[in-house]
C-alpha cells in the first residue's frame, strides 16, 4: 500500500486526505479491521463487514482524516469524540443487533455509529443533544444513502417515548447512572448497551427478559464523554 511519495524531495508532500485514493482507504479498513477489532476477540461477520465497508474517514473533520483508521478516538467539535474502531465493534456485537430490529441510539455524534447501527438493523432513531452536530449528521448520513435512519437533536436522558419500545438501545456517551427512562423504553427481550459512571466507566449490558425482569451485568472499563442533560 503506497500513501506517500516514494522520494522526501519531490515537489511536495501532500499531507491531506484528498491525496489518499479509493483503493488506499479500503487498505487501511480493511488493516483496522484485522489489527485493531478481530485481533481483540470480535467475531460477528456482520458487525466486520459493516466495519470494513463504512468509510470512517467521512466521519471526522478533514484535517484528521489520515488518522481516521487508527486505533483510538477522534475530536468532532464541540468537546465530543468518534470512539475507538474497537469500541464501536465490540459494543456493536455486544448489543446483538439483528436485521429486523428497531435500535435507538443516544449521541448520534458524527453519526459513524448511527451508520453502523443502520446497516445491521431494520431502522435506528438517533439523538443529538447538539444540534450542529445533529444537523450535520442527518446531512451526512443522507447523502451517503442512507434511508433508514431517523435523527432528531433532543435530551438523550428522555429518550424517544413516542417510538418506544425499542429492540435495542444503545448510548455513546456515559451517564452516571443509568437513566431510568431508557430501560423502560427497552421491549421485552430487548438489550441495552451502555458506558456507566463518572470520569472511568464500566461498559454495562442490560437485558430485559420476555418476563419483564431486567438484569445487569458489567463488561470491562472504558472511557466515554459524559452525557448531559439537556438545560431547562
Amino acid at each position: 500500500m503506497r500513501l506517500w511519495p516514494p522520494k522526501a524531495a519531490a515537489a511536495a508532500i501532500c499531507m491531506t486526505a484528498s491525496c489518499v485514493n479509493a483503493q488506499d482507504w479500503v487498505a487501511l479498513r480493511t488493516s483496522m479491521v484485522r489489527n485493531q477489532i478481530e485481533r481483540r476477540g470480535v467475531r460477528n461477520t456482520a458487525v466486520l463487514d459493516a466495519m470494513r465497508e463504512i468509510p470512517r474517514h467521512e466521519f471526522v473533520p478533514e484535517a484528521l482524516r489520515r488518522s481516521a483508521y487508527e486505533d483510538r478516538p477522534l475530536p468532532i467539535g464541540q468537546g465530543q469524540t468518534i470512539s475507538q474502531p474497537y469500541i464501536v465493534a465490540s459494543m456493536t456485537e455486544m448489543l446483538g443487533v439483528r436485521r429486523g430490529d428497531k435500535v435507538l441510539e443516544i449521541g448520534t455524534g458524527s453519526g459513524y455509529q448511527t451508520a453502523v447501527l443502520a446497516r445491521l438493523s431494520a431502522r435506528v432513531y438517533t439523538i443529538e443533544i447538539l444540534e450542529t452536530l445533529s444537523r450535520d449528521a442527518a446531512v451526512r448520513l443522507r447523502n451517503m444513502g442512507y434511508t433508514n435512519i431517523v435523527t432528531r437533536a433532543g435530551d438523550g436522558y428522555e429518550g424517544w417515548a413516542d417510538e418506544a419500545p425499542f429492540d435495542r438501545i444503545i448510548l455513546t456517551a456515559a451517564p452516571p447512572e443509568l437513566p431510568a427512562a431508557l430501560v423502560k423504553q427497552l421491549k421485552r427481550g430487548g438489550r441495552l448497551v451502555a458506558p456507566v459512571g463518572r470520569e472511568w466507566q464500566e461498559l454495562v449490558v442490560v437485558d430485559r427478559g420476555m418476563d419483564g425482569e431486567v438484569s445487569q451485568r458489567s463488561e470491562y472499563p472504558v472511557m466515554f464523554v459524559p452525557m448531559v442533560p439537556k438545560k431547562k
